[in-house]
């Protein structure tokens, strides 16, 4: 299984800074253990790769560092060449573990999940939308016939890649998030479900199992992509849901599961995760990618 990094390529922060810039590294460092794990520096994408899901005006101003304070506020990062450079790689990432799961099955970028970016604008920590990226180029790059699903299991909805997609009724999104968590106006996937704080694993299961059988009712798709968020552990510092590691495991099961049934190549992204210890965060993510070299050897 292949297994794209950008850790390297470090989005420098000013001191004490919440966002978990290190857990990438060590991520990497626990995957490189991994017998059947190949680790693969992550393609930056293309100015056109981009293009696919955002707007010129924006990305000029992203390339020539002229987005303003506010804007630079509302992404949460100062800018620098740096940062634009990680954000074409974590793009990248998406994209080419995308075409590898294409033959491989399963393939995984180990950042990504970049969701909250639209169409013009950053937002949440995301500068460039990898998912709606990487569905957009599997269709212009590979076959104008592939239908695209997203499955976001982040904590936090999907707003960014729901507002750019919402019109395309070839690639379907589904969001199950905090209800009462950012982004708090919410945008509409083709499929939203917004949980009550406090959520446990039994619930949360239930209601992943409809909304995959809801997904599979409405949608034939092709190819799925997977932000498997670590933030709706009980730990998390923004989840404000209650789901045990046990139940995260299950959780990413049941995704592995629904694509290996319909035989559907899966891309993986670890988007967000900010536990009270950094270490937990990263114990989730090598989690989800275990889970999903077991699954890959079934393809």
């Amino acid at each position: 299984m292949k297994a794209f990094y950008t850790d390297h390529f470090v989005l420098p922060l000013p001191a004490g800074h919440r966002f978990p810039m290190e857990k990438y590294s060590r991520l990497r460092d626990l995957v490189g253990e991994l017998t059947g794990v190949d680790l693969i520096e992550a393609p930056a994408a293309s100015d056109t790769q981009i293009l696919y899901a955002h707007d010129p005006s924006y990305l000029i101003k992203v390339i020539e560092g002229k987005l303003s304070p506010q804007e630079q506020k509302e992404i949460g990062f100062p800018w620098s060449e740096k940062m634009v450079e990680r954000s074409r790689r974590s793009a990248g990432a998406t994209v080419a573990a995308a075409k590898m799961a294409l033959n491989e099955g399963i393939a995984i970028n180990l950042a990504g999940g970049t969701h909250h970016a639209y169409r013009d604008m950053g937002s949440g920590f995301c500068v460039f939308n990898d998912s709606a990226i990487a569905a957009r180029a599997l269709q212009k790059e590979i076959s104008s016939k592939l239908k695209v699903a997203i499955i976001d299991l982040d904590v936090h909805q999907g707003n960014g890649t729901a507002s750019i997609l919402e019109n395309d009724p070839t690639i379907f999104t589904l969001s199950i998030h905090g209800e009462n968590n950012f982004p708090f106006k919410k945008e509409v996937s083709d499929l939203d479900l917004g949980l009550a704080d406090g959520c446990d694993d039994s619930t949360y299961l239930n209601a992943l199992t409809e909304s995959l059988n809801e997904l599979g009712d409405r949608f034939k798709t092709d190819f799925v992509i997977y932000l498997a968020g670590a933030d709706p552990h009980e730990d998390d510092r923004l989840g404000r849901l209650k789901l045990s590691k046990e139940g995260m495991r299950l959780r990413d099961e049941a995704v592995l599961a629904y694509a290996l049934d319909r035989k559907l190549p899966l891309a993986i992204s670890m988007a967000g995760g900010y536990g009270k210890e950094i270490g937990s965060t990263v114990d989730l993510h090598f989690q989800t990618i275990k889970t999903a070299l077991q699954f890959q050897k079934k393809y």
